[in-house]
């Protein structure tokens, strides 16, 4: 539970880390839905933006620009903030089912980003009443180019902190 809860902590940080570009800001906030899917797995690191997601709903500045608050998971963004749990499950699951190689973690992850952005995007067509090629041209296609960097990123990453955790938790540093 204390991984789950630094994962979420991490969400918060790196969602802070964001450039306004319209409606969807750029933020690195996948970094961290990724590394908890893949380190944590499927229920933990789903679990982990989860709390994310609940404390930016009960109002902790957790979401980009330092918003919290009901009305952000009701607004624009809101249907991709509510993906982040499926996406870091879907990295979970696929990670803990054929492992935390590249060749299995950068397909999971692009199903990931996958899982967020459809219900993202259809929940900002309707909140904002745009058409489908409207709301891909404002969230969607302007994301895919540093997405395709955050999986590269997190695909050299997962498979040497996931083998770090399990090495400390063998020494009993961590939780198993």
């Amino acid at each position: 539970m204390v991984l789950c809860a630094q994962f979420a902590a991490l969400s918060a940080v790196l969602s802070q880390i964001a450039v306004p570009i319209g409606p969807v800001p750029v933020t690195l906030t996948f970094l961290a839905v990724f590394l908890a899917g893949g380190v944590l797995g499927a229920r933990y690191g789903a679990v982990s933006q989860a709390v994310f997601v609940a404390l930016g709903a009960m109002g902790a500045p957790v979401f980009a620009q330092f918003k919290g608050g009901p009305s952000h998971l009701v607004g624009p963004t809101g249907g991709f903030i509510l993906g982040y749990v499926v996406c870091a499950w879907v990295v979970g699951f696929a990670a803990g089912r054929w492992g935390r190689s590249p060749k299995v973690l950068i397909p999971a992850m692009i199903a990931g980003v996958i899982a967020t952005y459809a219900p993202g995007t259809l929940w900002f067509m309707h909140v904002t009443n745009n058409s489908l090629e409207a709301a891909l041209g404002a969230c969607v296609l302007p994301f895919l180019p540093g997405d395709a960097a955050k999986i590269a990123l997190c695909a050299a990453l997962i498979p040497t902190l996931y083998a770090a955790l399990r090495k400390r938790a063998a020494q009993g540093g961590a939780p198993k």
